[in-house]
């Protein structure tokens, strides 16, 4: 987890308040805030909350704000791409996991001769891709069809889908789900 304390005073100190104050206004001993502030007391989920409230800010919010500032690359060699599938039948791989505040899950998706996602599923997202090698039959709902390279889809994914390589060949798609559920 990162280290919260710089950024704890940061927004203190942007509101100027002092310790003492923030304390009286959060419920918090200034002890406490203290050691939060210096990252030598790690708050249960109550403390920080009632902290963040009275700096006028929420948890999804701070986290969110402390994540975005972690550094990062925008780059993402083939090598560094996380192997979320299984190769042998399809291999899904996962471009930027480490970004932080990932909105997307963006995936470069292998199929062998024959691969096939499995039996239809469902999750609450929406999903894009184009086939960009070979030919893969989708079925989504009651509808089924085979999309070819440079086709593409867009799809609500609580309807029941599932992918499957028709080509005599690797078909390859590029993907992407949002919210990144799967």
């Amino acid at each position: 987890m990162p280290r919260i304390g710089a950024k704890l005073r940061e927004l203190r100190r942007r509101r100027d308040l002092g310790v003492r104050e923030l304390a009286i206004r959060s419920g918090v001993s200034h002890s406490t805030i203290s050691l939060m502030e210096r990252d030598r007391l790690s708050p249960s989920i109550d403390t920080l909350s009632a902290v963040l409230d009275a700096l006028g800010t929420t948890l999804p919010g701070f986290f969110s704000d402390l994540q975005s500032s972690l550094p990062y690359s925008p780059f993402y060699r083939a090598a560094e791409m996380v192997e979320i599938g299984k190769p042998e039948t399809v291999s899904y791989r996962v471009i930027g996991l480490n970004h932080p505040n990932r909105q997307v899950l963006m995936l470069h998706e292998t199929y062998p001769v024959g691969g096939d996602s499995g039996d239809a599923f469902t999750h609450a997202a929406q999903e894009a891709g184009m086939i960009v090698r070979g030919a893969v039959e989708l079925t989504v709902g009651d509808q089924v069809e085979v999309l070819h390279a440079g086709d593409g889809y867009y799809f609500d994914s609580r309807l029941p889908h599932r992918f499957r390589n028709v080509h005599d060949g690797v078909s390859e798609i590029v993907s992407a789900v949002t919210p990144p559920t799967y």
